[in-house]
This record gives structure tokens, C-alpha cells and sequence, in this order.
């Protein structure tokens, strides 16, 4: 019987692990598939407090790992299969096994959403990713895309910069969503550009079956064209990775988990914390500090129980 077990391993859930460790609870954290979270898909983060200069994602993941391990949190990969809770016991099952807890928090955080476009999934590492710090030093002197139009794709874009020769921008309005300031240096800079008011109809693959091209489509004028492009990075959003907890917690109509008191969800002695509550400012810092929030939350909740 564990203490707390943290589902998640980004900045929530690493928080929370800091905050868990040091109140002596040897929290168990099960990070995922992709330790780190998305941070890990992120270069440069400017906007985290005490980083002047800015700190690369994984960096920053990194040091928080660290920090968490220094007071005694316990890490373990894997995958969350499932959820339970029984009088004030949760279980989860982890890569086949259960594990008990007797409180919980999810920091699951959320997935990249994808097109939907025939071939995707055989494309995915193929000429198609969602990750531009993974991917993007594959395609040096060479044009891409970017599909979105968001603060993610203008960073997805901007980041590419410093290899491909061209980036399209391609998104199916005809502004940015992004911040002003993300905004200002995507559209200024000589190397990306915008391709408005258009969707990608199909991905158009060479002998090998590699990406050769996209077909867009003008939503107004309803013209299609070819981009002759080696890579498609996909930017149009994410899911929250709330599957396990379907009809067992209270989610919204995108899936996010529901809040009820600071980081209490639909049950007692269950917290949730960063990307996997949040649809709305998804950040790195905002993360962190629900993370914190949703381990003095459990901490008073074992106190009390």
C-alpha cells in the first residue's frame, strides 16, 4: 500500500513528487510513455521563472526529476491501464499489475491530436511527427510543414528554422491564434511562410514511401495545390489522456477532468493536476504550481484520514 502513487511524470506530476518527497510520503511516480511530458517536445522555455536566459524542456524536466529523487521520490515506467477506488483505497493497473494507493494523483497530461488523413499512422516517424525537437534536425536544407496556428505551431516553426529551408505554415484561418508576440516573430521571420485559409486534403508519398508532398485545400476559394515538403509537424492541439478514468470520474465534454475544490476531483482522496485539467493556459508554470497545489491537497488529505 503506497502512500501516494502520481500518475505522470511532466511538470505536475514532478512538482508533486517534490512537494510529496519532502512531507515524507515516498511518493511512487509512474511517468508513462514519455517521461517528462511535453516539455521534452519543447526547446527553448523562456517564460519559466528563473531562467534569464531561458532553459531547453528536457533541461528542465530533468533538474525537476532530480529533485523529486533527491527527497525520495520513486519512479517507474509504465503505462496506466486502468482505475479503481474502494473506501478510500485507489487502485491502478500499471503494464498488467495493480498497484494501491491510498491517495492518488493524475498528472497524466494530454496527446498530440493528429489530422485523421489516410496512411497517418504508417507516416508517423515517416515523414509525419508532432514533435519538432525530435524530428527536426532530420530535414536540414530541406522544406517542411507546419500544420496550426497556435503558440505550439509557431514554436514548432520557429524552432525548425534552424535547419529546413522553408517552413509552410499551413492553418485554416487567416490570423494567428498565437500570442501577439509569438505571432510577430513567426510571420517576420524570412524563412516561414503562411499559407491561409487552408486545410491538407491528403499526404502525398514518394517510391519509398516517404513524404513527398501535401495536397491543401483553399476552404474559400476550394483550389487545391501541391507543397512539395519532407515533413509534416502536426500542431493543432491535445487530448487529455483521461481514458482509464472514463465514467468513473467527472470529465468535461473534451474529456478534461473536473475540478470540484482546489485539486479534488469527483472522488474523495484523488487530486489531478496540469494538462490533464487544464484546456485553457497549458503551461509549463501553471503546471507546476496545480502539481504543488494537488500535493498539499492529498498531504492534508492523509492527515485527516
Amino acid at each position: 500500500m503506497e502512500n501516494v502513487i502520481i500518475v505522470g511524470g511532466g511538470c505536475a506530476g514532478l512538482t508533486a513528487a517534490i512537494y510529496t518527497a519532502r512531507a515524507s510520503l515516498s511518493p511512487l511516480v509512474i511517468e508513462g510513455t514519455q517521461p517528462g511530458g511535453q516539455l521534452t517536445l519543447t526547446t527553448s522555455v523562456e517564460n519559466f521563472p528563473g531562467f534569464p536566459h531561458g532553459i531547453e524542456g528536457p533541461d528542465l524536466t530533468q533538474r525537476m526529476h532530480a529533485q523529486a529523487d533527491r527527497f525520495g521520490a520513486r519512479f517507474e515506467y509504465g503505462v496506466l491501464e486502468d482505475f479503481e477506488a474502494f473506501d478510500r483505497i485507489q487502485r491502478v493497473k500499471v503494464d498488467g499489475t495493480w498497484r494501491e494507493s491510498r491517495a492518488l494523483i493524475i498528472a497524466s497530461g494530454a496527446s498530440a491530436r493528429w489530422l485523421g488523413l489516410e496512411q497517418e499512422e504508417q507516416l508517423i516517424g515517416h515523414g509525419l511527427t508532432s514533435c519538432a525537437t525530435c524530428d527536426g534536425a532530420f530535414y536540414k536544407d530541406v522544406p517542411v510543414t507546419v500544420i496550426g496556428g497556435g503558440d505550439s505551431a509557431c514554436e514548432e516553426a520557429l524552432f525548425l528554422t534552424r535547419f529546413c529551408s522553408t517552413i509552410y505554415l499551413v492553418h485554416r484561418r487567416d490570423t494567428l491564434r498565437a500570442s501577439c508576440i509569438m505571432a510577430k516573430r513567426t510571420l517576420t521571420h524570412p524563412k516561414i511562410q503562411p499559407v491561409w485559409n487552408s486545410t491538407v486534403q491528403r499526404y502525398l508519398l514518394d517510391a519509398s514511401g516517404m513524404m513527398r508532398a501535401i495536397c491543401v485545400r483553399n476552404t474559400i476559394s476550394g483550389a487545391q495545390r501541391e507543397l512539395k515538403v519532407k515533413c509534416v509537424f502536426i500542431a493543432i492541439g491535445h487530448t487529455p489522456n483521461t481514458a482509464p478514468f472514463n465514467s468513473k470520474l467527472e470529465l468535461d465534454k473534451a474529456g478534461y477532468i473536473v475540478l470540484k475544490r482546489g485539486t479534488q476531483t469527483s472522488l474523495p482522496g484523488v487530486f489531478a493536476a496540469g494538462d490533464v485539467v487544464d484546456s485553457i493556459y497549458r503551461q509549463a508554470i501553471t503546471a507546476a504550481g496545480q502539481g504543488c497545489s494537488a500535493a498539499m491537497d492529498a498531504e492534508r488529505w492523509l492527515a485527516a484520514t
